[in-house]
């Protein structure tokens, strides 16, 4: 009987470990996803999995990756004050982390101004309705300088527009290219004509239609994020349209087949059978293009100087002071920060969506 319930507590010991290990590999998916692989061995040793193995996996997923970025900063640290330029020497991490902290302080600084602001245009409104002046009551926006954060918010707000836009015109396209040869045949000449336009080319056309097309400009979408938006656009949707062509050509023909002989409709057809099989290079492209889209719209902002992370860098360059390199590397450091956020973001997405995240 003793050894009955020994072998029967073991069994059930035995389950639940497995089932831990089973919900520890299905998040670190997720994990891996999001950046944080490094998580999983972790989970794992505190499971109680073999803490050699799972070192051996922590090492190359955290430690090393750590190792090359403090490598990095201390190359960056000892190269950079051998540098001298009009402006001084190039700053270094210490320099570059402490105009990062007065950027945000201008920020907290900015809001607070606003709050009081507003706080003094309540107060003297409410004095004017106490003394029957409600004619005199008036409302209006704090007008103070954008704040670096500001700007970051423009960006983002501009190349979600762009790429939404081009998600929109790209997918369809590509659906229908991959689907049909002569519209593929059709469409070709046009992706390679307009494919490797650079978008310093793309924006003085774009500026002069959006001028002329976007005559009363609404306060929540600016003339100038519309021309930043459709430049990004105009450069980020072949990734998406060429991936979803070759997604959709490559899906199985006997799924198509099968469509066929059960008469399905066009629309069915797509939603059913199509998208699945081609979401993996779909979201491919997506990733590509919110990348490229990224790319472009700096390089937009800083020569239309609209407002975003673009004209900040311009502006910095142009100000010339002794802080401006320090900020315009907190600005090229924030770049990369946020570019390489977004593709953790479509990746995923990705996951999520498809059935594997490795195509």
């Amino acid at each position: 009987m003793s050894i009955a319930s020994d072998v029967s507590l073991k069994a059930g010991s035995a389950e639940r470990r497995q089932k831990l290990f089973a919900g520890i590999n299905r998040a670190g998916a997720w994990l891996s996803a999001l950046g944080l692989g490094w998580l999983t061995p972790l989970l794992k040793i505190a499971a109680g999995d073999n803490p050699r193995e799972q070192l051996g996996e922590l090492r190359d997923s955290l430690v090393f990756p750590l190792m090359g970025l403090v490598i990095f900063g201390m190359a960056w640290a000892a190269l950079a004050p051998q540098v001298q330029t009009s402006l001084g020497a190039i700053p270094g991490p210490v320099q570059v982390w402490e105009q990062a902290g007065a950027l945000w302080q201008d920020h907290v600084d900015e809001r607070a101004k606003e709050t009081a602001f507003y706080e003094r245009q309540d107060a003297r409104n409410a004095k004017l309705v106490t003394d029957g002046k409600s004619d005199d009551v008036k409302s209006r926006s704090f007008t103070g300088k954008p704040t670096y954060i500001d700007q970051i918010v423009t960006s983002l707000k501009t190349v979600g527009l762009g790429f939404v836009i081009a998600t929109i015109i790209a997918v369809p396209l590509g659906i229908a290219s991959g689907l049909s040869r002569p519209f593929n045949g059709a469409l070709n000449p046009l992706v390679q004509l307009f494919k490797p336009v650079s978008p310093l080319a793309w924006l003085p056309i774009v500026t002069m239609i959006v001028s002329a097309v976007y005559v009363d400009a609404n306060g929540a979408f600016p003339k100038a994020l519309i021309i930043s938006a459709v430049t990004v656009t105009l450069c980020s949707l072949w990734p998406t349209l060429i991936n979803t062509a070759l997604g959709v050509a490559s899906i199985d023909k006997d799924l198509v087949n099968v469509g066929k002989v059960l008469q399905l409709s066009t629309f069915t057809t797509i939603s059913k059978l199509v998208l699945p099989s081609a979401m993996p290079l779909i979201f491919t492209g997506l990733r590509l293009s919110l990348g490229v889209g990224w790319m472009v719209l700096i390089a937009a902002e800083m020569l239309a100087q609209n407002p975003g992370l673009g004209k900040f860098v311009w502006d910095e360059f142009q100000n010339g002071s002794s802080n401006s390199l320090a900020r315009i590397i907190v600005a090229v450091l924030t770049i990369g920060i946020i570019g390489f956020m977004l593709d953790r973001v479509m990746f995923t997405l990705q996951t999520a969506f498809t059935f594997s995240s490795n195509r």
